[in-house]
């Protein structure tokens, strides 16, 4: 396959999977209060060196803030961030397509989340064959509930291990590790949530891979399209209080730390001339440091 076939059909696929998480949460904010649902604002941008993409922003009576953004760029690595993007020692030429999305709910008994995935090509022979170049699939979600439920947590890692098992008996246990590592808070020593998966570097070269990659970052955004629903339909109509909302205004503050100190996706929008807008829409909306 070309890769320029490649590109197409997985940014097709982000696009669709963008519209469907959408669809889903405007369905929730419909069945929670309809007099006054929230609704998705969209607001298309473009990177002045290739691409761009489109913003999906929600403010709801659920939903305090989720964005859900698509994106499509291209261009050139500056020489100081090629040295972090294996494949770019000899050519900087990049195209990513991907999506990106954060939910910070009203509730403190809805969890907080995030789920990404993304397909990136770099390096020589990107505008001819898939079989030059490098080419690869990354993403994963992960679960950041403000008061923990253990249920919500054993149902969301089984569905993400229900993906990982379709594509392979060891990818759940090593993609759980890797999210464990990554959303660690090294200056703080706690973890970002309770986990999920998080996956890179999976190759696209040769064709079979290629088929069997996009399927299971195909089935990842599937997994979390099922089950983080459940989880908000399953507490967003229960009662709280004002000191679960401290609890959830303080626990926001490591999200916010995390994404502008550690997060590779922020990074890699920021100095790439990605949209600053969409990259930090990952911020939540109220948050209290003390």
């Amino acid at each position: 396959m070309q890769i320029q076939e490649k590109q197409r059909v997985t940014s097709q696929w982000f696009q669709l999977l963008r519209d469907k998480i959408c669809v889903e949460f405007e369905k929730i904010e419909e069945e929670f209060f309809a007099k006054n649902a929230g609704k998705f604002i969209r607001k298309n941008w473009e990177r002045d060196g290739g691409g761009g993409g489109e913003m999906s922003l929600m403010k709801g009576n659920v939903f305090e803030k989720v964005g859900v953004n698509f994106s499509k760029v291209c261009g050139e690595f500056s020489e100081e961030f090629r040295a972090q993007i294996p494949g770019t020692e000899k050519n900087g030429a990049f195209w990513a397509s991907g999506i990106s999305l954060v939910a910070h709910m009203k509730s403190p008994l809805v969890p907080a989340v995030h789920m990404n995935t993304r397909f990136i090509c770099v390096g020589q022979g990107l505008s001819r064959y898939a079989s030059t170049g490098k080419n690869w699939f990354g993403g994963g979600a992960d679960l950041n509930p403000m008061i923990e439920v253990e249920a919500d947590t054993r149902d969301f890692h089984a569905a993400f291990q229900a993906a990982c098992d379709k594509a392979s008996p060891d990818y759940y246990v090593k993609f759980k590790k890797w999210c464990d590592e990554y959303f660690f808070i090294k200056h703080r020593g706690v973890a970002r949530g309770v986990g999920g998966i998080f996956y890179d570097y999976l190759e696209s070269n040769p064709a079979d891979d290629f088929e069997k990659n996009f399927d299971f970052t195909k089935n990842v955004g599937l997994a979390f399209l099922e089950i983080f629903p459940q989880l908000v339909r399953r507490h967003m109509h229960e009662k709280w209080t004002d000191d679960q909302r401290e609890i959830q205004l303080k626990k926001r503050g490591l999200y916010a730390e995390f994404n502008l100190l550690y997060d590779r996706g922020t990074k890699f929008g920021l100095m790439t001339g990605g949209n600053a807008e969409a990259i930090l829409m990952s911020l939540p909306p109220v948050v209290i440091w003390e």
